[in-house]
């Protein structure tokens, strides 16, 4: 692919780069695993960039390529593909302003969500996106009702699971 899709699609990546943030932490626990899952999304994204058509939001599509690249990538029990030479190696995601850790809360929520099961966890990064109950259902394969069923059984899981490890409100 020529310089100039290289640079639009860096472009499009760090100005939606929190959601490899938020799958990072929703889908892996430990900082190196994290990182290892956003490098793997951004691989994926690079590797099926040439199809995405515009047919709908950049941001969408991205959302859609990194819950089933952490989904397949925590299936293959975190075993790294050797994909990476296909990736231009200056590829970089601009880190400002961005240090959870200093954040308890966030911390506790994150940690809490790594025991959901996987359609938990994306429908919870959904609902963190500002996503309406349809566009969770739509994204997902889902009706609208059952996705703000799922959504509300999976605060209340998380809330039980920050309760039970001692942590108050």
């Amino acid at each position: 692919m020529s310089s100039q899709t290289e640079n639009v699609f860096l472009t499009l990546v760090n100005r939606h780069k929190g959601i490899l943030y938020k799958t990072s932490r929703i889908y892996a626990d430990s900082a190196e695993d994290q990182e290892d899952l956003q490098q793997e999304i951004l691989i994926q994204l690079w590797k099926s960039y040439q199809n995405f058509k515009g047919n709908s939001e950049f941001s969408t599509w991205m959302y859609r390529v990194a819950i089933n690249t952490a989904i397949t990538y925590l299936k293959k029990e975190k075993r790294r593909t050797n994909n990476q030479a296909e990736v231009p190696q200056h590829f970089e995601i601009q880190h400002e302003d961005y240090n959870p850790s200093k954040d308890r809360q966030l911390e506790i929520f994150y940690s809490a969500v790594q025991e959901l099961k996987p359609l938990e966890k994306a429908v919870i990064f959904y609902f963190m996106e500002g996503m309406s109950h349809k566009e969770i259902g739509d994204h997902l394969g889902l009706s609208e009702g059952n996705a703000r069923v799922k959504l509300n059984r999976t605060k209340e899981k998380i809330q039980q699971i920050i309760k039970k490890s001692g942590y108050e409100f």
